[in-house]
């Protein structure tokens, strides 16, 4: 396979952040509102070059919800972003009744999401969030690989009209995409072709994928590798052709197994195209203590369970 490099590795949050600060200067609707976390969202150059369009709200995720809503009646497109589980479990009514209820222009941006927030420990480590987000109607799911990719993802959310809940992380991860690949919203990327397995990866759980799709494919496995940044709406077609081609996939995300991109694959396959599945995904446990590296390994979030993942389920085709 051997067609992934990257030279460094970055945060996705500050793809978010580099994005942000880009909008603030060619969209003039684009407003700013975060949660008293502004350094932590990579808000803060847009903080100081747009003060008039900048909200820090303080301890108060509630209302910086309302606000967003309120903001887009006046024609403006507001990024509304804290952490992942306060932005979600804190304000779920205020997301469901004021932005997916009212089908509002707000987008809701989640950043230090997942097992990889580490030492915060489990009331830190939202792993219930695209669940949650997708199960609202009309609200878009977005959960982008690397850095440039979140950078694409959120200056295509600004021209996207309606609800997007936009997922990313703190750790620095390896950056890969191409810079100039054009994001498109529930358009899945294929990074490799090929015909035994397929698996289908999204967030941090990309690169693991790709590291063990290249050790399958140096034993003989031709894997069919896709990158599936947006949970909702799913590239339906996409998945469809590919376990079509392969007859057995593996899912992988960094998220719980109960309502995640897996469980969304597998009711799609249950009533299109019926294939054997493996999910790697947390297992309906809650996060823990212990740095973001430590606990991807404890939970079974690496390339060595992905590769373990694919050959269980390649004894069921």
């Amino acid at each position: 396979m051997n067609k992934y490099t990257y030279t460094e590795k970055k945060d996705t949050r500050s793809g978010f952040g580099d994005a942000i600060t880009e909008l603030g200067n060619t969209n003039e609707n684009v407003v700013a509102l975060t949660a008293d976390v502004t350094g932590s969202v990579k808000m803060g150059t847009f903080a100081k070059q747009h003060p008039e369009r900048f909200v820090n709200v303080g301890i108060q995720e509630a209302n910086m919800i309302g606000m967003a809503a309120g903001l887009t009646l006046e024609g403006k497109i507001p990024f509304a972003s804290t952490f992942a589980e306060f932005i979600t479990g804190r304000v779920y009514d205020q997301i469901r009744q004021a932005v997916a209820y009212s089908e509002k222009n707000v987008k809701i941006c989640a950043s230090h999401a997942g097992l990889t927030v580490g030492e915060d420990g489990a009331t830190h480590q939202s792993l219930e969030d695209l669940g949650m987000m997708k199960m609202l109607p009309g609200m878009v799911v977005i959960n982008p690989c690397d850095y440039n990719q979140t950078k694409a993802a959120t200056l295509a959310i600004a021209d996207y009209k309606g609800p997007v809940y936009l997922r990313f992380g703190r750790p620095k991860v390896p950056n890969f995409t191409p810079e100039n690949q054009k994001f498109e919203i529930g358009k899945a990327v294929v990074l490799n072709e090929g015909k035994d397995v397929s698996i289908f990866a999204t967030g941090h759980l990309v690169w693991p994928a790709i590291e063990a799709a290249e050790k399958l494919e140096a034993e003989g496995i031709s894997v069919d590798l896709i990158n599936i940044h947006t949970i909702k709406p799913l590239d339906k077609q996409a998945i469809l052709q590919s376990v079509m081609k392969t007859g057995a996939l593996v899912t992988c995300e960094e998220h719980n197994r109960v309502g995640g991109m897996g469980e969304s694959i597998a009711g799609l396959l249950a009533t299109e195209q019926p294939t054997p599945q493996a999910i790697v995904a947390v297992n309906d446990v809650f996060g823990e203590s212990g740095t973001g590296e430590e606990l991807m390994h404890k939970h079974g979030l690496d390339a060595e369970s992905i590769y373990k993942a694919v050959k269980e389920v390649l004894t069921k085709k």
